[in-house]
């Protein structure tokens, strides 16, 4: 794509913002909230607030990153505390999942925001979103939550470029996802597999690997899912890796021959739905 198609993209969305005078962004540290809160405070300043959900589905290496920007860029930051799993019928894990936990922690979103004089919340889905299976974003329709990047037809690579050239720190961050996604659908979310994911992927992460999903099949097996260019350095690191995975409670592990995919979850759901 062009240059000066994403600068016209860019300069829509400021004034997006300047429109709205004010907003509020659910901030979750990664590629695309980021970028957003940028260009929010750029042309908004103290009228633009980052907001976070702090739970179990986030990484601990995440919501302290997500902070740490905050921090350094002077931006208001305000934070709530959640546990998903008292959200009704979101431990069992239903196909609407994600709906339902949206629904959840955007109603409080919005809570916060009007308590800090914000009229306007906003998210960070972007164009390529509306390629998978994504309930949570009826739940945002619903509240009338903003999407500016997808209004403004930004795709994940404009992001990335836009956010290279501004110098953030997460233009090349791997894509991340909430750890509930990580789960087969109608198998029980429970905080000890929560944890088990959040530390196998810890230590992965630990071991120079970037793109990865450790996807959790009961409490014995774990699918590792990483870049098929990576596949020969986790073959070469399988003891280490099958030893450490073992202390978690996983009794097998495995690599998808396939390779990461985003959302290789609901694959289940297109199958039976084709």
């Amino acid at each position: 794509m062009s240059g000066s198609t994403i600068e016209n993209k860019l300069s829509v969305l400021r004034k997006f913002f300047r429109l709205y005078g004010s907003a509020a962004i659910a901030f979750s540290g990664g590629v695309d909230s980021t970028f957003l809160l940028k260009v929010a405070h750029d042309e908004l300043g103290e009228k633009a607030i980052a907001i976070s959900a702090l739970s179990v589905l986030s990484p601990k290496r995440e919501t302290e990153a997500a902070a740490a920007f905050c921090r350094n860029e002077g931006i208001r930051y305000f934070t709530f505390q959640i546990d998903p799993l008292k959200i009704h019928r979101f431990k069992n894990n239903p196909e609407n999942r994600c709906y339902i936990c949206k629904k959840e922690i955007f109603t409080k979103i919005i809570s916060l925001a009007l308590k800090n004089g914000v009229f306007t919340v906003c998210d960070g889905s972007n164009a390529d979103d509306t390629g998978d299976y994504r309930p949570g974003m009826k739940a945002l329709a619903e509240l009338g939550i903003k999407s500016p990047l997808l209004q403004c037809g930004f795709t994940k690579s404009d992001v990335r470029e836009l956010s290279k050239e501004m110098g953030l720190p997460s233009w090349n961050k791997p894509s991340a996802a909430c750890l509930a996604s990580r789960f087969v659908y109608g198998e029980e979310i429970t905080e000890k597999k929560l944890k088990m994911v959040e530390n196998a992927e810890d230590f992965l992460h630990g071991k120079g690997f970037s793109q990865l999903r450790i996807r959790i099949h009961g409490e014995n097996l774990a699918r590792i899912e990483v870049k098929p260019e990576d596949f020969r350095k986790i073959l070469e690191n399988k003891d280490e890796i099958t030893k450490y995975f073992k202390s978690l409670g996983f009794i097998y592990t495995s690599l998808d021959l396939i390779g990461f995919r985003s959302g290789s979850m609901n694959e289940v759901i297109k199958n039976e739905r084709d």
